[in-house]
């Protein structure tokens, strides 16, 4: 059986491509930032961090870096033109004030019902806090899951029920990963597109949960 994943170039670009033109977008921290940059230029879309940015831009240059402009992941970004930053309790207030249109966060785990585990994995030395995870998944009007199907382990992050601590309680409406796109619905796992050569089945086992057509 012969299929080629995406790579996470490719993923961002696929996360992109559903962003419509006047989306207000806050990218979390891992693979989603990467989304800022398969943007097109042309698409008025106003990107917020969470540390405090709105109408944030893609990676600078290399060589142009400004390590006083960067996102919750502390990579360097450039800002688009009408662009501003500001203290990390307005970022908050936009976000807990129903002001996002789309999150886009990395998970641990995302059952087939869309609830969310992104904040630790319960294990000793894990991330103490939640951060503002919790804030994005709840506040913005749609969460989408951008990750890896599968952990290192083999195992699929995509669950009948997560077994780590919950961010929020169906709130993910979309999976983004390297084999598929997938919805979730009240009813289970819906089925967006999948990779050249895999076939529905297969993706299927690799789940582990049934995935409406």
């Amino acid at each position: 059986m012969t299929y080629q994943k995406r790579s996470k170039d490719q993923l961002a670009a696929r996360v992109a491509q559903d962003i419509r033109e006047g989306d207000i977008v806050n990218l979390g921290i891992g693979m989603p930032t990467l989304v800022a940059n398969h943007i097109p230029a042309s698409l008025e879309v106003v990107l917020h961090s969470e540390n405090g940015i709105l109408g944030m831009g893609p990676a600078p240059a290399e060589g142009h870096e400004d390590y006083d402009l960067i996102n919750a992941g502390k990579q360097p970004v450039t800002l688009r033109k009408g662009g501003s930053f500001f203290h990390h309790a307005d970022s908050f207030a936009m976000m807990r004030g129903g002001h996002l249109d789309i999150c886009v966060l990395g998970a641990f785990q995302v059952s087939s019902t869309g609830d969310l585990a992104n904040w630790s994995t319960g294990e000793p030395g894990a991330i103490p806090a939640v951060g503002g995870a919790m804030d994005l998944a709840i506040g913005a009007r749609q969460t989408w899951v951008m990750m890896d199907l599968l952990t290192k382990k083999g195992e699929s992050k995509i669950v009948a029920r997560c077994t780590y601590p919950l961010t929020g309680i169906g709130c993910v409406k979309r999976i983004y990963s390297e084999l598929a796109t997938l919805e979730c619905t009240p009813q289970g796992l819906k089925l967006v597109d999948l990779v050249d050569g895999l076939p529905h089945e297969e993706l299927e086992k690799l789940i582990g949960l049934p995935i409406a057509a």
